[in-house]
């Protein structure tokens, strides 16, 4: 009882201090109280300019918040970053506006356009359910899965990431399997447990197979987009949509690759999928290319020999090749888990941290009133349609507060 009154309190102090302001200048404060008040000071801010639940942040565009209407897969993450707001401070305001932001997304459960439905719904309602154990959440969450499902296809096993698409030169994908796929899979293993239904995490297993197979070149990297042959289930091409170039090693997709494997394992205690989540972490903490903060270039081979962009790449435009912060954030996310899992638990333990302590510092924490409300600076959505370059992403901010959430608990 008497610890529980002692968090009570300081919880308290922290608020009062986050409100202020105070916070960000006292020397006693770490590391992730000082962000945590910086993520309430920017949040706070957000939800006064937002309003309604009617359009959702996505990043800065010409120097204003330029914001999406369920068009996109970014909507679940700024409710998201409200849920991990009310975890850490037990603030009711964080809950309220969580709940009623997750709420307003509740149609987005039939969507089967493509396989973003796990990052819509797993962010929001992911969160509502497992922070306060509502059925209400938990029936959307199936619902999805269900969605979710309906884009498997038996022959290829595998969920279809895309429709029909066109990559940059101009390569046809009728079958179309991107690697942030596997986070998406989260939802279909949450369902199998909800409903008693293992067909959920059946596919889900059987997704991460093939991923694990068609993906992972032999030094840990892995490609973007792998376009299958319907017929056959074999793979027709592999390339990149968002990467330097095809056989390049996309930042963000390689933190995918640890952060979705890690959560495979986790949730099927299939050893393979460790394995390979480790040989993932493995190719990028030990990249010749990662500067020494931990923050990637948003491609590990953009503008290195040896690698050829299949679009106009500028090189005098990016002479100073760009961070990415996302990436950094989703890995550090993955790291912390990794390290609950591994073998090597210090390794994976001290490579999140690291990349934190960077995020944290005033290079990447926005000053409290800037940045539109974001937590973050120095992303890159999509750099070869030179689409939120060197911006805040509200899925950045998103992933660095699970960071900081799971750092706490391990520490």
């Amino acid at each position: 009882m008497m610890t529980r009154c002692v968090f009570i309190i300081m919880a308290a102090a922290c608020a009062i201090a986050c409100s202020s302001g105070s916070a960000l200048e006292r020397k006693d404060f770490s590391m992730t109280e000082r962000a945590f008040c910086t993520a309430e000071r920017q949040m706070t801010g957000q939800l006064k300019t937002l309003g309604d639940c009617a359009e959702f942040p996505h990043s800065l565009r010409d120097g204003a918040v330029y914001c999406t209407k369920m068009t996109d897969w970014t909507e679940g993450f700024f409710p998201g970053c409200l849920w991990y707001l009310y975890e850490h401070t037990g603030g009711q305001k964080w809950k309220n506006a969580a709940a009623r932001w997750t709420e307003s997304l509740e149609p987005m459960k039939k969507f089967t356009g493509d396989h973003d439905i796990g990052f819509l719904t797993m962010s929001s309602f992911g969160n509502a359910y497992r922070l306060t154990g509502e059925k209400k959440y938990a029936d959307v969450l199936v619902e999805a899965a269900n969605s979710l499902c309906e884009r498997f296809d038996e022959n290829v096993g595998c969920i279809k990431s895309w429709n029909y698409k066109k990559s940059w030169n101009d390569d046809e994908w009728f079958f179309p399997v991107v690697i942030s796929n596997m986070a998406n899979l989260e939802l279909l293993y949450f369902a199998a447990k909800a409903t008693g239904n293992p067909e959920y995490a059946e596919i889900a297993d059987r997704h991460a197979e093939k991923t694990m197979e068609s993906h992972f070149r032999e030094d840990g990297s892995c490609y973007e987009v792998v376009n299958f042959d319907k017929n056959t289930g074999e793979p027709l091409s592999k390339g990149s949509y968002q990467g330097f170039s095809d056989d390049s090693a996309w930042a963000r997709g390689q933190a995918w690759a640890v952060y979705g494997f890690t959560m495979a394992y986790r949730e099927s205690g299939r050893p393979e999928f460790l394995e390979t989540a480790e040989k993932a972490a493995s190719f990028w903490l030990g990249h010749g290319n990662l500067p020494e903060d931990g923050i990637p270039y948003w491609d590990f081979d953009a503008g290195r020999p040896g690698y050829s962009p299949g679009w106009n790449y500028d090189s005098l435009k990016y002479a100073v090749v760009p961070r990415d912060a996302s990436a950094a954030a989703i890995a550090a996310s993955a790291f912390l888990e990794l390290s609950r899992h591994s073998s090597e638990p210090d390794r994976y333990f001290r490579a999140g941290e690291h990349i934190l302590e960077t995020l944290s510092s005033p290079e990447y924490l926005a000053e409290p009133g800037t940045n539109g409300g974001f937590i973050l600076k120095h992303s890159v959505g999509t750099l070869p349609k030179d689409e939120d370059v060197d911006v805040p992403l509200v899925y950045t901010d998103y992933y660095y507060l699970e960071a900081l959430n799971r750092y706490e608990k391990l520490k």
